[in-house]
């Protein structure tokens, strides 16, 4: 059942993005005490029902004041606690934004091989200004450079992409002078990625927008098709997801949720509750036919996924179906 003064607190003013606003009747004495308790029984239903019934400034103030009441650090209570993706989703909770982001892009390049996906979804789909921030915040949290880790974890023209998102920024262009470079490279008869690198880059989605566009009246075709015809590997991959996400980043997003893996799931919706969820789900809906909702109920009855994680889930998404 749902928290009766969630509800109250959300009159769901439609001009937010988010899914997960502000507690009104936020009181972190209360929250710590019944947390504290929760741990000691590894009561997984209340934890969950109040961390995502709180927005992420309001879990940061329920931290400090479980600390100086318990003297105990939360996030090591919630490792000791759970395991598993309840673990992961507990402790992305608790994360701040941008430590959350730059926690996910060192697990994508950690260990063996490199998560090229999850590299490209947060570099592709955040801004010049807080990929600039998730640098400094990487720095601090892992005390390596993250450009210098990622051109050691990836290689060629992927690698030189990736460095160009990790430091992209908005530089004047000419229209037609990018269409023209964009078109003389395709007819090569190998495809240079460097023109793509450097406009898709260093240009406003506005201006990439006409380009793209401009390119697709000039050549007669798909500029994603003529991309995964034209390059091979990791650039291709690279190339047409920076493509999918200047077009729509939203639809992008609802498509790495369509395979329904856990990790991949609770990161983006831990990571867009406050920002940007409706979109994507309205995204999801037009894509699948069928809500994100309803979609990971089911996936959650055939995966066996943790039972309280479909609290998480109806929480989340404030028990709306669409």
């Amino acid at each position: 059942m749902m928290d009766r003064q969630y509800f109250k607190s959300h009159t769901m003013c439609w001009g937010t993005l988010g899914t997960v606003r502000p507690f009104s009747g936020f009181t972190p004495q209360r929250d710590v005490i019944q947390i504290h308790q929760a741990l000691e029984k590894k009561d997984a239903a209340t934890l969950v029902r109040i961390l995502t019934n709180r927005n992420n400034a309001q879990r940061q103030a329920i931290a400090q004041m479980y600390k100086e009441t318990t003297q105990q650090d939360l996030k090591s209570g919630l490792k000791k606690a759970f395991s598993g993706d309840l673990e992961a989703l507990m402790l992305e909770l608790m994360m701040r934004p941008l430590q959350l982001e730059a926690y996910r892009l060192q697990q994508a390049m950690a260990g063996l091989g490199t998560d090229e996906e999850t590299l490209l979804e947060i570099l592709c789909t955040r801004s010049s200004k807080k990929l600039g921030d998730i640098s400094v915040v990487y720095k601090e949290m892992f005390k390596k450079d993250l450009e210098k880790e990622a051109k050691g974890e990836t290689s060629g023209d992927f690698a030189k992409l990736i460095v160009a998102l990790i430091n992209k920024q908005e530089v004047a262009g000419v229209v037609e002078s990018d269409i023209e470079s964009l078109s003389t490279s395709l007819n090569e008869k190998k495809a240079d990625a460097a023109p793509w690198i450097d406009i898709l880059t260093s240009r406003d989605l506005k201006h990439l927008n006409k380009v793209l566009m401009g390119l697709e009246l000039q050549s007669g075709q798909m500029v994603m098709p003529t991309l995964e015809k034209r390059f091979s590997g990791d650039i291709r991959l690279g190339l047409t997801v920076l493509v999918e996400c200047i077009q729509n980043p939203y639809v992008y997003l609802a498509r790495r949720l369509i395979g329904m893996k856990a990790p991949v799931v609770q990161s983006i919706m831990v990571s867009h509750s406050e920002e940007d969820l409706l979109c994507i789900r309205v995204a999801f809906l037009k894509l699948t036919g069928i809500s994100l909702y309803t979609t990971l109920q089911v996936a959650q009855k055939k995966r066996s996924y943790f039972k309280v994680t479909q609290l998480f889930y109806a929480y989340i998404f404030m028990d709306q179906d669409f």
